[in-house]
């Protein structure tokens, strides 16, 4: 009988690479950055140290304003596109120009709580780090201060092919003056993976910036692509909650109060994008300035940082049951149904541990501890049938993408011990 747990943190000793965690072999070599923060999670559990030493890797890679990229490219690698050249960024150590989802602060205080006294040195470090990042997200990428923060390339989010991203990228152009070698349909079936046409326009976005030399004023003025974005911000949100909750642990109460204003502009602002005729939150579209009402788990995810009423949570929950029924894997990330939905293909329809973790969190915050079990058992099981895959057909439970996944066993980890 395979003993999970032990080839769960034999996977995450397998994708080390010196105190950083790629997210599997060859598909992806280098360390990102969301990825790096559930990693750090699951190495609490029961690696302390490892779990401290895999955010100090990453922030290794933070820019001088802040910003902590999505890619830090420690050593060199042939098997992934685009790489440090394509991405022209002028830093001590080669990094993507562009960010991911905030989920830092959220490992952080996770790390903190399992460490004894004598890290507190280290998560002071951490935590000037983290403040430093969620400074930036409010002044680069909402500079308007309506606490809805923006993404400026699908790959931001995380979720870089979602249905929620279509029509503001078919306004991007598919022209580039950079050669799109593709690296990752070498890797993984073609049908699993964005198509040929996403990356031209992905890769036009990074000319666009690069062309700005990085900078984010003129970043911001020249994006065809803009979203204000609900599951980043929500993110966002939790992590500030997180990232107040150790300022005010370590007497720091001028930060924790800056901090806190963050935090309630960003609650009001997500408030502000409920539709009760959705029964879910949506992004919005600053260059068309429409609601983007694309069925994707981005409706859901402001769960993880609100506390709802209890009719707006059992109408989000009422919705959620609607998506899940009959599905073998939950949750999806995109409605099942719709002609963007595919099963298999990438953030297109899939099923995602990290999503469910996420989610989890989110419905027990909200009282709806009954659905977050069946989620719960849902993920755990699609992992014990499968494998540690990047993701899950929710039709057939196929365990998809690459294999022995670093993220699917920490979130393995996280949830046999039943979370937080």
């Amino acid at each position: 009988m395979t003993d999970h747990i032990q080839e769960a943190r034999r996977i995450l000793a397998v994708n080390d690479r010196g105190g950083y965690t790629v997210p599997t072999d060859r598909l992806y070599p280098f360390q990102w950055n969301w990825d790096s923060a559930f990693v750090a999670m699951g190495f609490a559990l029961y690696d302390v140290d490892r779990a401290y030493r895999e955010l100090e890797r990453l922030a290794e890679g933070q820019w001088a304003d802040g910003m902590i990229p999505h890619i830090v490219f420690h050593q060199p690698s042939d098997t992934y596109f685009p790489g440090p050249s394509v991405w022209r960024t002028k830093h001590g150590i080669p990094t993507s120009g562009i960010t991911q989802p905030p989920v830092f602060a959220i490992a952080l205080r996770q790390v903190h709580d399992a460490a004894d006294e004598g890290a507190r040195e280290r998560t002071l470090a951490l935590y000037l780090a983290a403040l430093k990042w969620h400074r930036w997200w409010y002044a680069a990428r909402d500079p308007e201060g309506t606490g809805l923060v923006a993404l400026l390339h699908p790959w931001e989010s995380g979720s870089d092919n979602s249905p929620a991203w279509d029509a503001a990228m078919a306004r991007v152009p598919t022209t580039t003056t950079t050669p799109v070698v593709r690296k990752d349909i070498g890797h993984v079936h073609a049908d699993m993976r964005p198509r040929d046409e996403d990356y031209r326009r992905f890769i036009h976005l990074v000319d666009t910036y690069a062309d700005c030399d990085w900078n984010p004023a003129e970043q911001w003025v020249r994006a065809p692509f803009k979203v204000a974005e609900i599951q980043t911000t929500a993110i966002l949100l939790k992590a500030g909650e997180d990232l107040e909750h150790l300022a005010r642990l370590f007497g720091r109460t001028e930060e924790a109060e800056e901090i806190a204003a963050f935090n309630a502009l960003s609650r009001k602002a997500i408030l502000g994008q409920w539709r009760p005729a959705l029964s879910r939150f949506v992004s919005r579209d600053l260059v068309s300035g429409a609601d983007i009402e694309a069925a994707t788990q981005a409706g859901f995810l402001p769960l993880l940082a609100l506390d709802l009423e209890a009719a707006m949570a059992s109408a989000a929950v009422a919705e959620m049951r609607r998506w899940s029924a009959g599905l073998k894997v939950a949750f999806p990330t995109t409605k099942p149904g719709l002609a963007a939905y595919e099963p298999k293909r990438y953030w297109r329809g899939p099923a995602w541990g990290i999503i469910n973790w996420l989610l989890i969190e989110g419905l027990r915050r909200n009282g709806e501890g009954a659905f977050a079990e069946e989620l719960r058992g849902s993920t755990l099981s699609a992992i014990e049938r499968e494998g540690f895959a990047e993701y899950f057909d929710p039709e057939t439970g196929e365990g998809c993408g690459g294999l022995g996944f670093s993220w699917t066993a920490a979130a393995y980890l996280w949830l046999k011990r039943g979370g937080r």
